[in-house]
């Protein structure tokens, strides 16, 4: 589908009303922003409840200058407040307590559908936290949380940020040892969980044996649905005794209130796994008050969601697309939204344009593979329902190509909405270039601007700054309120060590001793920059790759596979897919005398599905007698990548020890790769 134009004006209707209504009164803010950050966040601060105000004079305090001392970042140093009094008791006390908070939409239909309003969410998660308190759990205790896509989990969060003990949510398609590796990690104290998930007809169970933690609290969810297929469900759930604990049973005499625990403005408020480059999952927190201002202010500015509004993300709120813009973001800004538990396509490929018509849902975020997925089946799903209500489409997750743009533009936003590509990550807490709907003039595959207070600088292999057009390293040299906390149990590597880890840029780099680039711990992008300043992410400079919007590390899987006693050796890299955005493509080469044979491949799937989840599973598996590696033993891995896309444009290669490899491996390429 060519694109009939470069760029799309907001509709008119939209730019009225809007917050920022123009691109001109977004430079001026976003200057601002930049100019006098303090100021500007002091002004977003005051809506909140702060049991103890901030200091004026310690509003933001940061260094990045590493010859002034180690990097830092405080943003309201001394101010006390907390995130669930402010996402619910400060709502109903403004009037919204009879308001609806979340709908929840089952994974089938005729399930049964409910309603929560602000007053019952806040009854609910006092009388959670009055559980979570029984059972021991205290300010700072570390909390696990592997749970669906049901109201408990919103449930589940929030009563631990009432009390002050931080939740670690693991995705629910991780596997038992994915989950168990994170919940060592953190030390958790408690798991909540539940029986199971529905996805389409089937029952996914996720108690499973195995975890260490002295305390389990399991909501009882398979049965619910309408009508049940499962009689037996509490015999397929393994239990134990004085460890395992009913969720309802817990709530029964549960009184309704839970004074709240006063927070310090960096006290960790969640955290939350990602991926990193070393293969080992890395623990990121966030803090208490500037995650409230950036996660209030990106879902209120980037959606424009107003009152009356329904709003609705597909996202998991085990990755932070929920976690800020399921729970956080929109609870703090009194809306409505939709939960939902099942997929695009059951029981039809039409389930997501039904959800949107049956409550009329306004504004619309979900990820460019669904859009990719649902394209294929045309506009006849999209026709049967009434999407006349929408207003803004969001995309998340990774960079929407301009096909999928232009037809989300066209067959769901009928060429009425705007779009807002929203580029972030877990560590930047929420958007950081993003268009906005009323005043932004989009370019289908670009994510536009910068969010207020986020200065990206784009810098090339010599650590120079890129002035106007070109494209180069995307970094970052100014705080803004969403910024990320230490990583857990490794402080080392906070703020001083998020400089560029390029291996082709590291030596030029460090020359920019004084000024110093914040990039992010686990996902560094290269960005370009037109001739209208628009920004577009064109990828990842380190070993990383996006699956259908689950972020992972190539190390991870490597380390999967090489534990088969038949492999040797491993290589991970990604190649682009037409609805995922990415697969993996794995190069295996087996011990000496080891057959690579299909029992050799379906064994590896099955051990990276059970070890890391089946969104990880290779696509491609291919026998790879040898490496393509330098003398110095590294593995050229653009090279792996040119042979899984079948280009023989592979570059120099005289630095290999080797170069014969590169011809053997394009002739090993399997059929399934063709």
């Amino acid at each position: 589908m060519p694109a009939e134009k470069s760029i799309y004006d907001p509709n008119p209707a939209i730019s009225q009303n809007a917050y920022i209504s123009s691109f001109e009164e977004y430079q001026k803010f976003y200057q601002e922003s930049l100019d006098n950050p303090a100021e500007f966040w002091s002004r977003v601060a005051k809506q909140f409840h702060w049991e103890t105000p901030a200091d004026p004079e310690k509003f933001l305090k940061y260094n990045f200058n590493i010859s002034k001392g180690p990097i830092s970042i405080k943003w309201m140093e001394g101010a006390s407040t907390n995130l669930c009094y402010n996402l619910l008791d400060r709502n109903v006390r403004n009037g919204l307590g009879d308001q609806i908070a979340y709908y929840w939409e089952g994974n089938h239909p005729d399930d049964y559908s409910r309603g929560l309003t602000y007053r019952k969410l806040l009854e609910e998660v006092c009388r959670f936290a009055n559980v979570l308190k029984d059972h021991g759990i205290r300010k700072g205790d570390r909390v696990s949380i592997y749970m669906p896509m049901i109201l408990e989990l919103p449930i589940a969060m929030l009563a631990c940020a009432r009390i002050g003990a931080v939740h670690s949510i693991v995705f629910a398609g991780f596997s038992p040892d994915s989950l168990a590796e994170r919940m060592f990690d953190c030390k958790a104290k408690l798991l909540i969980t539940a029986d199971g998930a529905w996805r389409g007809e089937k029952p996914l169970y996720l108690k499973e044996m195995g975890h260490s933690v002295k305390k389990c609290i399991v909501v009882s969810h398979l049965k619910r649905v309408t009508p049940c297929p499962l009689d037996h469900v509490e015999e397929e759930i393994p239990w134990t005794d004085d460890r395992d604990y009913w969720w309802h049973e817990e709530m029964e005499d549960k009184e309704p209130a839970c004074y709240p625990e006063w927070m310090d403005a960096e006290d960790p408020l969640f955290m939350l796994y990602t991926s990193g480059s070393t293969g080992k999952p890395k623990g990121v927190l966030h803090t208490t008050a500037g995650y409230l201002l950036y996660a209030a202010t990106t879902f209120k500015i980037v959606f424009d969601y107003k009152p009356g509004d329904i709003y609705w993300c597909t996202a998991d709120v085990g990755w932070i697309t929920g976690h800020t813009y399921v729970v956080y973001g929109p609870l703090a800004n009194g809306a409505t939204s939709v939960i939902f538990e099942g997929t695009p396509f059951f029981p039809g490929n039409d389930r997501y344009w039904s959800v949107i018509d049956k409550y009329k849902v306004t504004q619309f975020y979900t990820a460019p593979t669904a859009i990719r997925a649902l394209m294929k089946f045309g506009e006849g799903p999209v026709l049967k329902h009434n999407l006349s209500g929408l207003k803004v489409l969001g995309s998340v997750g990774e960079p929407i190509n301009p096909e999928a743009w232009l037809w989300y533009y066209k067959y769901i936003g009928k060429e009425q909405c705007s779009i807002v590509d929203t580029f972030w990550q877990t560590e930047t807490g929420g958007h950081v270039i993003t268009p906005l709907p009323g005043a932004t003039p989009m370019k289908p595959g670009s994510a536009s601007s910068p969010f207020f207070g986020v200065k990206p600088t784009l810098l090339d292999e010599c650590g120079i700054e890129i002035k106007g057009e070109g494209e180069g390293y995307l970094v970052f040299s100014q705080p803004w309120p969403g910024n990320d906390a230490p990583l857990y149990n490794n402080h080392e590597t906070f703020r001083g060590h998020l400089l560029l880890q390029v291996p082709q840029a590291s030596t030029a780099l460090a020359r920019v001793s004084h000024e110093v680039w914040t990039a992010f711990h686990c996902d560094f992008k290269r960005a370009r920059r037109d001739a209208d300043g628009y920004l577009w992410i064109t990828g990842r400079v380190d070993d990383m790759l996006n699956v259908s919007g689950h972020l992972m590390s190539t190390a991870e899987v490597e380390s999967v596979l090489t534990e088969h006693p038949r492999v040797a050796e491993s290589a991970v890299v990604s190649r682009p897919h037409p609805v995922k955005g990415e697969c993996l493509y794995c190069f295996i080469t087996p011990n000496e005398n080891e057959v690579f044979d299909q029992k050799l491949i379906s064994d590896l799937k099955k051990m990276v599905r059970e070890r890391i989840g089946p969104f990880a599973m290779p696509d491609v598996i291919q026998n790879a007698p040898g490496l393509p590696k330098t003398r110095s033993g590294k593995i050229m891995r653009r090279v792996l990548r040119k042979i899984a896309v079948n280009d023989r444009n592979v570059g120099d290669t005289s630095t290999l020890a080797d170069e014969q490899i590169v011809e053997q491996l394009f002739a090993n390429r399997p059929v399934e790769a063709k």
